[in-house]
């Protein structure tokens, strides 16, 4: 990875993102809890934080945590509300056509976290997974529980292509 950004400002990164999923997680607000991790999230910011950020300054532009929220709120209430809605209408009406697939879907982003974050969210939402990334071709092979187009690009259309538009917003 490059060094580009402070090293202190990487560990500062990496310890606060730490620091923040441990509360969300735990939900605990005592001082010990507090403390405990405040500490954890120092010592892995420490041994972690040049393995994990490349050019820290990034992250502490605002925009892209804006993005981060918003691409966070949509993903949560939008795609996952219509995803597990059209598994939940497979599984209680068995005679809707299912049309499984595996598609190749392309994607445009170079940057490891945006393909990472693209691949998650596919993988994440109800009825597709990611099973193989050719990062050479630039295209993730898809299965999708109902295809509606097994062209490269049309599949990217319907599955990925916001994902990609917030991916390059958050990391480019």
């Amino acid at each position: 990875m490059s060094k580009e950004g402070g090293g202190l400002g990487r560990v500062f990164v990496v310890a606060g993102f730490v620091f923040m999923i441990y509360v969300v997680f735990t939900g605990a607000l005592t001082l010990v809890d507090l403390i405990v991790g405040f500490s954890t999230a120092i010592v892995v910011g420490v041994l972690s934080s040049d393995l994990v950020v490349k050019n820290s300054s990034k992250a502490f532009e605002l925009r892209r945590w804006v993005y981060l929220l918003f691409y966070t709120l949509k993903y949560l209430t939008v795609y996952e509300f219509k995803a597990h809605l059209d598994v939940v209408k497979r599984i209680l009406s068995p005679k809707l056509p299912v049309n499984p697939a595996i598609v190749r879907v392309p994607y445009e982003v170079d940057d490891e976290y945006a393909v990472t974050t693209i691949a998650n969210s596919i993988t994440n939402t109800p009825g597709t997974v990611v099973v193989d990334i050719d990062v050479v071709r630039k295209v993730m092979y898809v299965h999708w529980i109902d295809a509606k187009a097994v062209e490269d690009f049309k599949a990217r259309e319907y599955i990925s292509e916001d994902f990609e538009k917030y991916a390059t917003k958050i990391f480019g």
